[in-house]
């Protein structure tokens, strides 16, 4: 935890620990209490979806670059190969003149002048001519050397692509082998959430998402989270998710000790050792399809609700975390990000 968290939030982390074992002693109502550490499955399980799909985005960022790139260079050939197209009809001028006319040489031109104002008109001319004719050559020679650059630079952004599916698929393969063991194949995801109005977070030039370090104050703890942590955090709540929510967590592995993850509570009043249901389950569905929808522009690693988890490769699949609604994920929706 960085050293300059203020020391009235750290404080605060065994005093809200307390008030809550209190309230659960003496019958109190519902409290937030923390999810499951480990989000269900294994260490394996969990090491295996956070590399597929950090592989997959990366690769995926690569192929948009890549085609980025394709398209502005179909663009340049096409007005390189414009220009070649006139060049190449203005030499042939050149040359069908010099067909039909014959081969004039500079010193017959020069020796028929009438007089000698003629002669130095006529001087004049051929050196126009010659500076003409010679630079619609160079010309040309320069526009189909740079039709070629392109034509070899496209073929390049192709290979870029077939690479990167190449990887995208090898990586879905890998995601669904490690899901194979609490997955029963894909499932039908969740309705509502259908706007697209994340926010984007910052990208690289690029197209790649930045590597943050947890490092910005959690809101929702006494710990930290990452700048891209905090924008989907910041975004899920300015759509209208506002129940209680936990990101920080010191103990477990995953993403929650990296500050990389968020725990949304589908309940009024926190986290319950139950599963949602009625309007609980239709604001859990809703978030976890808006997040799935604004993947792209937050940087979603995965998401995970009622048995289901999304994961940017594989889509939506069956999940089974050890059969209690935290492990399960019925009480709460789990938000990995990159």
């Amino acid at each position: 935890m960085p050293t300059t968290m203020p020391s009235r939030r750290r404080a605060r982390g065994p005093l809200i620990a307390l008030f809550a074992v209190v309230a659960l002693l003496f019958g109190g109502g519902a409290v937030p209490a923390y999810a499951e550490p480990n989000e269900g499955g294994t260490k394996k399980l969990r090491d295996a979806l956070e590399a597929t799909a950090r592989a997959h985005l990366e690769a995926k960022a690569k192929l948009d670059n890549s085609k980025r790139r394709q398209t502005a260079l179909v663009a340049e050939m096409a007005t390189l190969q414009s220009r070649v197209n006139e060049l190449t009809v203005q030499v042939g001028e050149v040359a069908a003149q010099s067909y039909r006319l014959g081969r004039l040489t500079p010193t017959s031109m020069l020796l028929n002048s009438a007089s000698p104002e003629a002669f130095l008109q006529r001087a004049a001319n051929l050196d126009l001519m010659a500076q003409r004719d010679g630079k619609r050559l160079r010309d040309l020679t320069e526009a189909r050397e740079e039709a070629q650059r392109a034509k070899i630079a496209i073929d390049g952004e192709v290979r870029e692509q077939q690479k990167q599916l190449a990887v995208i698929a090898k990586k879905k393969k890998e995601a669904e082998a490690a899901l194979a063991e609490v997955s029963g194949g894909g499932s039908g995801g969740f309705s509502g959430g259908s706007s697209t109005s994340a926010k984007p977070a910052p990208r690289n030039a690029d197209g790649s998402w930045p590597s943050e370090r947890c490092s910005v104050n959690d809101p929702t703890t006494s710990g930290c989270i990452t700048p891209r942590t905090l924008n989907a955090l910041q975004q899920t709540q300015a759509a209208g998710y506002k129940r209680h929510v936990s990101c920080y967590r010191s103990g477990g592995d995953g993403e929650h000790p990296k500050g990389r993850a968020c725990d949304f509570a589908a309940a009024t009043n926190g986290f319950e050792d139950r599963s949602a249901t009625g309007g609980d389950k239709s604001y859990g569905d809703s978030l976890a399809a808006w997040h799935v929808r604004n993947a792209n522009r937050l940087g979603v690693l995965y998401v995970i609700w009622y048995r289901q988890i999304w994961h940017p490769g594989t889509g939506w699949r069956a999940y089974s975390g050890g059969g209690s609604p935290a492990a399960d994920h019925t009480n709460h929706v789990h938000l990995s990000m990159y």
